[in-house]
């Protein structure tokens, strides 16, 4: 991502901030599902509190 501390026009500051997204290089898919890192819940009864 471009440096734009020193631009203090907030409008040229987005667009340069646009152009950098569009020439950066495209993310990879992920290795592993989202959420993965979660802490997992135990499934309870029904009507108990789940923390």
């Amino acid at each position: 991502m471009a440096n734009t501390k020193s631009i203090e026009n907030k409008e040229e500051r987005k667009a340069i901030k646009r152009t950098a997204r569009k020439k950066a290089a495209p993310k990879g898919k992920r290795t592993e599902p989202r959420g993965s890192n979660k802490q997992k819940i135990k499934k309870l009864g029904k009507n108990l509190g789940k923390r």
